[in-house]
Formats: structure tokens, C-alpha cells, sequence
């Protein structure tokens, strides 16, 4: 029997003229068409398909990749002995899966090492335009080849392009047959639903995730093991500090809210306990909290507590003797390099005014947040405060020093923020990270979920 695979609008288009197309339905993944009198299977099946038809000794012309690198791939870098551990366990799946390692471990360096070793058409997929720009350069510098681009305003695609997640969500359906191996860039951005559409509509037999933390609260990861495959390596933080790592040292800092705000709080807080009292949620899960916002609509005890909950969130997570323990904190570490992190871009604006620290916020342009950090980078700035923008996705130069003024109770984005200063030291010291808690409130619960 001989079948034909071809990519057609994000699925591969299955034929064969030896049998009727009703009996292609029995192959995995396989649903006939009655448009086309075809049969069809999701493109990131492409690799499984072609598996079993192999097993089942069919004769197969395959157009589904029709591009090839016009050479051989090549990389310099000496891989360390977990960076090679992780490509291997990679191989050693089938050139599937995700790789989970800290913020500063290097897991770029192994996604090139991979790309070199298959030699085949790579699309990188990555979460902003700062690692967009950042990958392209890596890649030209490493490969000396044309690096294509989606996103950035670019829509240039060679053997080798770099795309944003949302580029990609637009160009998949198109050119989800030329490449051989994907890799996703922070791939817990892949669990978005609209997004899981760029892994379905790839055709790329290969796929590497990399990631700091893997699982998701809301369980998507499931469905990226899925489309990409399970995590095949981890290595924590405690197992490369002090070697590939800066060793580190955290210190929380309990402040107390004054007497105005403890008024304040207590009684937007009270409001808030009142209501869940009487109304049989608990937001131990994120179901109740989505039941809280949905009442809030017509509900106006649910619209008040829930109003409650956010002047409570935000007395503590803005407290006055934070501003003021900050003080203390970078006059200890005056020689040090310091990035204070918050939740809210005022507080952000606050701190930058009062202590003349440069600010890096979603409202900060892409020109002006490169010369910060480059600034940053040549000691001309010791110090600059941002509300998560530099969590994930922007090189940041060395800092030894992290203050974290206010956060989520997010484990992902508490590893990003020490991630931030665990470069290895030219002196060998130590990082050292401050987290900033309003101390009898609920604040205290968020640090200890996201530890």
C-alpha cells in the first residue's frame, strides 16, 4: 500500500488510491474528511503517523518536510556536566520533552547544541521581543547563518527562524511543515490555551521545551507534555549552587504596617473573611475565586468583598515601612548590585523617585530598557527597581543582590527573581535575596506558598 503525506493548513493530508479512504480512519489520529474526500491528522501527530506506518511496512511519500539546511550545524560550546546530561536524556526520548533547569543555567546553550546536533529546519519560539532579539543574535553569532524572524515587526523565515508566541500563533497553519525541530522558550507560556494551537498546527517531529518550572497551577502542563513531551531532566537550584551557581542566601524581613494602615487593612480584610464566611467559598482553589468574580457581577455583598480583598492586597503589599526597610537594605549595599522587585508599577515609580533608582516597567520602551540595563551592565547604575517585567525574558546583567518588596504566591515567578542574581560571582561570593513581608497579614501566606 502506498500512502502519500503532505502538510496542508496545520494537519497532515493523508492519501491513498490502493484503498478506500474510509479504511486511513483506523490509523492513529486519523479522521476522514468528507470535504476532500481525504483523510487528515492533527500536524503534531506527523512523527507517530509516520511511525506506525512503518510498522505497518506501507510504501509512504512524505512532502510534509520539504526543506532541509543547505549544511551541516556546528556549535564551540563545552557543555557542562548537566548541560550534557540534559541534552542526552533529551536524545535519549526521542528527541522530545522538556528540560527544566534555573534562570542562569544556561539552558540556551543546550538548545543550540541540540539544534546543531539534528542539522534540520529550527523554529525557536520564544516569549518576547527582548529574547526574540537576544536568540537571533545568540543563533547568527553561533551558527553564521541567516537567522529568519517572526515578530519585531520582521516576517522573514530562513532554516533557522526565531518567532514570538504570538507570531507563531499566526504562521503555524502556514509553514507548520518546513521545519524539523522545535523549541519552546519558557514553554509554560505553551499551556495558554490559544497558544497549545502553535504545537498542534507544527508538524516538527523533534520538540524541546525549556523552562525553570514546569508544572502549572492550572494543570496545563498536562497538555504540553502532550504536544511536546514529558520533562525528561530536571536539576534544582540547591544542586548547581555554589559550582555553575552563585551560592545564595535568603533573608526574610518582616515589617510591621502602621497604625493607619493596620486600621485599613483590618477592616478591608474584615469585610472580605465576613463574606466568605456566609457564603460557603473558601478560595482554597481557583474555581471559588472564579465563582467570587462571577457573583461579583450581580451580587453587591460579592462585588464589595471583592473590592475588600484588593485594598487589603494592596496595603500590604505597598506598606510605608517597606519603603523604609529598602532604605536600610541599600544602604548596606551600597557597593552591591540591586534589583528591587514589586508587584505594582506605582510602587515602582515611588521607589525610582525617592531613592533616584532607574525603572523598568511595561510602560518603560524597548530603546530606554536596553540602555538601563546596559548601564546596569557597565556599573554606570548599581541599582533599578521593576514590577516583574524583569521576571523572565530579558538578559539581565550580574546583580548579586535581589529585593523582593511584593509578589504573587507564583513558585515560578519567586525561582525567575532568584534566578536573577545566581550568576556565578567573579569573586566567588554569595547572592543574597530579601523578601520584604508585611508581617500579620496575608502577605505571609503568599511568601510561604510561593517557597
Amino acid at each position: 500500500m502506498t500512502v502519500r503525506l503532505s502538510f496542508e493548513n496545520g494537519t497532515v493530508r493523508v492519501d491513498t488510491d490502493d484503498l478506500p479512504v474510509d479504511s486511513l480512519a483506523d490509523l492513529p489520529g486519523v479522521e476522514v474528511d468528507p470535504r476532500s474526500g481525504t483523510a487528515r491528522a492533527p500536524a503534531y501527530r506527523y512523527a507517530f503517523l509516520r511511525a506506525v506506518l512503518g510498522e505497518r511496512g506501507a510504501d509512504v511519500e512524505d512532502t510534509v518536510r520539504s526543506t532541509a539546511l543547505d549544511r551541516s550545524l556546528s556549535t564551540d560550546y563545552d557543555l557542562r556536566d548537566y548541560q550534557r546530561d540534559a541534552l542526552d536524556a533529551w536524545h535519549d526520548a526521542g528527541d522530545r520533552g522538556v528540560l527544566e533547569l534555573p534562570t542562569g543555567s544556561g539552558k540556551t546553550v543546550i538548545a543550540v547544541a541540540a539544534i546543531a546536533d539534528l542539522s534540520v529546519p529550527t523554529l525557536v519560539v520564544v516569549p518576547t521581543i527582548d529574547l526574540l532579539e537576544q536568540w537571533r543574535a545568540e543563533l547568527e553569532a553561533e551558527f553564521d547563518v541567516s537567522i529568519g524572524q517572526f515578530g519585531g515587526g520582521e516576517q522573514i523565515q530562513e532554516g533557522i527562524t526565531v518567532s514570538t508566541y504570538d507570531s507563531a500563533y499566526l504562521r503555524a497553519d502556514e509553514v507548520g511543515g518546513d521545519f524539523g525541530l522545535v523549541v519552546f522558550d519558557e514553554v509554560h507560556h505553551l499551556g495558554g490555551e490559544g497558544y497549545q494551537d502553535i504545537a498542534r498546527l507544527l508538524a516538527a517531529p523533534a520538540r524541546l521545551g525549556l523552562t525553570a518550572t514546569f508544572e502549572r497551577p492550572d494543570g496545563a502542563h498536562e497538555a504540553i507534555t502532550k504536544l511536546v513531551g514529558p520533562k525528561v531532566y530536571d536539576v534544582a537550584v540547591d544542586d548547581l549552587a555554589g559550582e555553575h551557581l552563585a551560592p545564595y542566601d535568603i533573608k526574610r524581613v518582616e515589617v510591621e504596617l502602621t497604625p493607619a494602615e493596620r486600621e485599613r487593612y483590618d477592616e478591608a480584610q474584615g469585610t472580605f473573611v465576613d463574606y466568605l464566611r456566609t457564603s460557603g467559598l473558601s478560595l482554597r482553589s481557583g474555581s471559588d475565586y472564579q465563582k467570587l468574580v462571577m457573583r461579583s457581577g450581580n451580587d453587591p455583598r460579592a462585588r464589595e468583598a471583592l473590592l475588600a480583598k484588593q485594598r487589603a492586597r494592596d496595603i500590604m503589599l505597598n506598606a510605608d515601612e517597606k519603603v523604609r526597610e529598602l532604605a536600610d537594605i541599600l544602604a548596606r549595599h551600597r557597593e552591591d548590585r540591586v534589583i528591587v522587585f514589586t508587584a505594582h508599577t506605582n510602587l515602582v515609580y515611588r521607589l525610582s523617585e525617592r531613592f533616584l533608582i532607574p525603572a523598568i516597567t511595561n510602560e518603560t520602551g524597548a530603546k530606554e530598557r536596553r540602555e538601563i540595563l546596559d548601564r546596569f551592565r557597565s556599573g554606570e547604575y548599581s541599582r533599578v527597581v521593576t514590577a516583574n517585567v524583569l521576571d523572565e525574558g530579558v538578559d539581565v546583567p550580574d546583580a548579586n543582590v535581589a529585593v523582593v518588596l511584593s509578589g504573587s504566591g507564583s513558585e515560578r515567578e519567586f525561582t525567575q527573581r532568584l534566578g536573577r542574581i545566581l550568576r556565578p560571582k567573579a569573586d566567588g561570593g554569595r547572592a543574597l535575596l530579601y523578601e520584604v513581608v508585611s508581617s500579620e497579614t496575608a502577605e505571609e501566606n503568599i511568601a510561604s506558598r510561593r517557597r
